[in-house]
């Protein structure tokens, strides 16, 4: 998880820029949008934001919303991202606005977006800082559970006007989860498994029970070892007192992690059922979660063969 933080300084800097640029928009009458074309939307911070029915020019500021907008079929209206917005590949020729932790607001601002799109890892301060200068900027937030990706690929759909896209694609991602949970063995017992997200001296890190990754491993029929934690910290004493059947690990790190101790006495890791994922099949809450899903399921169900 990326950290944001902007020192005071620059907080009064982007406020007098910002403030600026409002009495620029206020002044020129750069908004062409009439009250007709425009609704009130209610975002994650409970703000109610009067939006464009049919935006032409969004600014992303998270990977996860501008992905959802390529699935979306609405990267044309994208003029703007972050750093950390790579995927698809085709968003990397999309105007930067730097990082997340550094995002420049005025850059933001002037690209001239009648709508921006913020995640979970912008605060709300800087939300208030864009909003001052007259431009709605909404709030769509990552959530704990796996079916509020449904929603947030409705409510981006809707903001993007692009509702009848995020209904399709929405059918068949519960499709593909249903075919899933129709065949999932409902026996008492389930495999157990863990997802190392960090490992070694810095600690160990994992998706605990209040995550959607953890929803993942239910829908695949797995029992998570730190479904009772809340967070991402869990001890090596845990790890090797649960002693999981699986363990799924970023693909980068999965030969390091095998040869290092204490790691090498888990059974999973001399059984040979330390397993690769692509991290953004699952790290990120977008569409991709059901192809991580589907290849997590795929791969015990291979595994147990």
């Amino acid at each position: 998880m990326i950290s944001f933080s902007i020192k005071c300084k620059n907080i009064i800097q982007l406020g007098i820029a910002v403030c600026c640029i409002a009495m620029l928009f206020s002044c020129g009458g750069t908004d062409s949008n009439s009250s007709n074309d425009m609704y009130v939307f209610v975002d994650d911070y409970d703000r109610e934001v009067l939006v464009p029915k049919d935006p032409k020019r969004i600014v992303s500021a998270s990977p996860a919303i501008t992905e959802i907008l390529f699935a979306l079929d609405a990267q044309d209206k994208l003029v703007g991202r972050t750093d950390y917005c790579n995927y698809p590949a085709e968003a990397l020729s999309i105007e930067s606005i730097g990082g997340i932790n550094n995002l420049n607001v005025e850059k933001l601002l002037s690209l001239s977006p009648d709508l921006v799109l913020v995640g979970s890892m912008v605060s709300e301060n800087i939300v208030n800082i864009i909003s001052k200068a007259h431009v709605p900027v909404v709030v769509v937030k990552e959530k704990d559970n796996f079916d509020a990706l449904f929603d947030n690929i409705e409510r981006i759909g809707v903001l993007s006007n692009k509702v009848d896209m995020a209904l399709r694609l929405n059918d068949s991602l519960n499709e593909q989860v249903s075919s899933v949970k129709r065949i999932i063995n409902v026996a008492d017992s389930k495999p157990t498994v863990y997802y190392v997200v960090g490992y070694g001296n810095g600690g160990n890190f994992t998706a605990g029970g209040n995550t959607f990754i953890n929803d993942i491993f239910n829908i695949c029929g797995l029992k998570n070892i730190a479904e009772d934690i809340k967070g991402w910290n869990f001890s090596t004493e845990a790890l090797l007192d649960a002693d999981p059947d699986y363990i799924f690990i970023r693909k980068e790190d999965k030969d390091e992690f095998m040869s290092t101790a204490p790691y090498t006495y888990l059974s999973a890791v001399k059984k040979k059922k330390v397993i690769p994922i692509e991290s953004a099949y699952i790290d990120l809450q977008v569409p991709r979660n059901v192809e991580g899903l589907l290849y997590i399921h795929n791969s015990i169900n291979n595994e147990e063969k």
